[in-house]
């Protein structure tokens, strides 16, 4: 089993040979994610890819994740993904994530505020014939809405 506290720098180098899942899964950040390039997808994603973001949307394929990509870096420009933890085992690798941008663009209903956020998630790959298969995202969407003056009611203790 492969564990990380350090992640990025190690997943960047590749040498012809499959990828282990630790190094998909850091490219998937460290690539498409940071840098925006989705044309990293046909390297590291199975092209039926199954995804569910950090925001709640799923999608199927990689041009429909190519698509959220954008989605995403349309609201947030600078957006950026911390790989806090990493650990990767055979077909499954989980990720300990923290979320950073500079919310510039509309947001689904929310218009821009200019506001910088910073969040938490997890997701949880599945890695079949060395790529990703799928990835499940959760993300704290009460801190980000929180962050961009969205305040919710408690119901805690109610």
């Amino acid at each position: 089993m492969a564990s990380s506290q350090d992640a990025p720098s190690r997943f960047l180098a590749t040498d012809g040979a499959s990828m282990t899942p630790s190094r998909l899964i850091g490219r998937f950040y460290s690539d498409m994610w940071n840098e925006f390039d989705i044309s990293v997808l046909s390297e590291i994603a199975a092209e039926t890819i199954l995804f569910r973001g950090s925001l709640g949307d799923e999608t199927v394929g990689r041009d429909a994740l190519g698509s959220y990509v954008r989605t995403v870096q349309s609201a947030f420009p600078d957006f950026s993904n911390e790989v806090v933890e990493l650990v990767a085992d055979g077909s499954r690798g989980f990720a300990r994530l923290r979320y950073r941008g500079t919310h510039l663009g509309h947001l689904g209903t929310i218009p821009p505020t200019g506001r910088e956020v910073t969040y938490d998630g997890a997701a949880l790959f599945h890695i079949q014939e060395s790529q990703i298969a799928s990835v499940w995202v959760l993300g704290d969407r009460l801190a980000l809405l929180q962050q961009l003056g969205h305040e919710l009611p408690s119901t805690v203790g109610r």
